[in-house]
């Protein structure tokens, strides 16, 4: 049988954001390296992972395309299955559908709105899920299962490191409306004043929320633990981010409309379920 494949995306988490954090387990997984994302935000940087193409690295000297070529390859390790090809991606360009076509079982759980099953990002999975909550990835490992004859691909996109970070509203800065997007965007278009401009926040206000990013990678690899011991040893993870996130750097803060190093620059690990 192939091996299983979870791959896990904490939404909004910068390199330096993880290589700060103690994370025990995600370093018996394998080495965390800075990569790149594909996008500065959430929807085209998981469209891009769920086509196969796991956040790249930046060598210079060679044809851009032998890098797309090299992480295709790559595949066939990652699932021990030697007759994997850049052709089997095609004609459909996606992940699940490859593996749903090796007979894995492909369950995904999602914890940002715009990855609602509504979307395509649905498509070729068994069984997807929006989170309720936006920082439940504790439910998501209590409802991992493995059948002994059946490969299993769990995509996990993780809330805990988007903003506001596990804000729980007594200390830390935050602005008001969905995930920071929002503050009563469709009372103030009606009105014809648009969008209400929140208040920037203030240099401590921003290294406060980095440092409670860091605790959220720190929470993230406890539960990893837990997960790690309801895994067979034939699975495989990745663990990285979608994007990165700006907080003040050259007056920049979040992520989306902004071309900056820190709002591509992400972690990436991987490897075989430690002994």
């Amino acid at each position: 049988m192939p091996n299983h494949l979870v791959q896990i995306i904490m939404d909004s988490c910068r390199f330096d954001s993880y290589e700060a954090a103690a994370t025990p387990n995600m370093d018996k997984i394998g080495k965390g390296e800075a990569r790149y994302s594909y996008a500065s935000w959430t929807s085209p940087s998981h469209y891009a992972m769920l086509m196969g193409m796991v956040p790249h690295t930046s060598p210079r000297g060679v044809f851009a395309s032998e890098v797309y070529k090299q992480e295709f390859t790559r595949w066939i390790d990652r699932l021990d299955m030697p007759d994997l090809s850049f052709k089997t991606f095609v004609p459909h360009l996606s992940l699940p559908k490859v593996l749903q076509d090796l007979g894995y079982e492909t369950i995904a759980r999602v914890s940002m709105p715009v990855l609602n099953q509504l979307t395509g990002m649905n498509r070729f999975f068994d069984d997807y899920k929006l989170m309720g909550n936006h920082n439940d990835f504790k439910s998501m490992v209590a409802e991992v299962e493995f059948e002994e004859d059946e490969p299993r691909f769990y995509f996990f996109n993780l809330g805990e490191t988007h903003y506001p970070y596990m804000l729980s509203g007594e200390d830390l800065p935050h602005i008001s409306g969905v995930h920071g997007v929002f503050k009563h965007m469709d009372e103030s278009l009606k009105a014809g004043e648009g969008p209400v401009e929140a208040k920037f926040f203030e240099k401590d206000e921003m290294e406060q929320l980095h440092k409670q990013q860091i605790r959220c990678v720190e929470y993230i690899d406890g539960l990893l633990g837990e997960l790690i011991e309801k895994c067979p040893p034939n699975t495989h993870f990745i663990v990285t981010a979608d994007h990165g996130e700006l907080f003040g750097e050259d007056g920049y803060f979040g992520h989306g409309p902004i071309m900056h190093p820190k709002c591509f620059e992400i972690p990436f690990l991987e490897g075989l379920r430690p002994a």
